[in-house]
């Protein structure tokens, strides 16, 4: 049985209790994963997975805007939508949180981005953790991952057998193989892309 996760990995100075609470950007396409940064090589750290894959998955649901009234918004049209900067829906943060014994609320991911992204890290390692060693070649373990993240444990594990995706999850494929590299140059450039000035 796990070990309780009932805190998100500290963070620093940033927010009144030590934890990284940046709110994602009001304006469409000014989020980026790489504020996050600090935050996700924590998180990941403290999960025992693979900083790369949780700022890659990161990238991946960066598709629609994270600001925490635009999720209340979304949500209001769309009721099952998923909440915060990992997309992570309610079943899924609920068995994060009993597997982890998460204090949070899945309706805090969308206030919290550092709670979102220590849930997406704990996912990413619970998953890690029933897909089988050996799989078939075409993907890499971080990508089966990936597929888990998107699609669930159950098709993950079909997936490493050679079940072949579906046109959903083969688009999350193309585009987690797409923004590898780029999450890669952030975390090497200290969580800016290349090309940009510290801050």
């Amino acid at each position: 049985m796990p070990e309780p996760s009932t805190a998100v990995p500290p963070s620093g100075p940033d927010g009144p209790d030590g934890s990284e609470r940046r709110t994602p950007p009001l304006r469409p396409g000014a989020y980026d994963p790489a504020d996050y940064a600090d935050c996700v090589v924590r998180s990941a750290e403290a999960a025992g997975v693979s900083p790369l894959l949780v700022m890659t998955v990161l990238h991946n649901e960066a598709y629609k805007p994270h600001h925490p009234v635009l999720e209340r918004l979304w949500q209001w049209w769309k009721p099952e939508a998923s909440f915060g900067v990992a997309n992570m829906h309610r079943a899924t943060f609920e068995q994060v949180r009993r597997a982890h014994g998460l204090s949070g609320r899945w309706q805090d991911l969308r206030d919290d981005p550092a709670l979102a992204i220590h849930a997406a890290a704990l996912y990413l390692k619970d998953l890690d953790q029933i897909l089988p060693e050996r799989h078939v070649r075409r993907y890499t373990r971080a990508e089966l991952l990936a597929l888990g993240y998107n699609a669930g444990g159950r098709n993950m594990r079909a997936f490493a057998r050679g079940v072949p995706p579906g046109p959903m999850a083969r688009s999350y494929l193309r585009r987690f193989r797409a923004h590898r590299s780029r999450a890669a140059a952030v975390l090497a450039n200290g969580g800016r892309p290349r090309g940009t000035a510290a801050e």
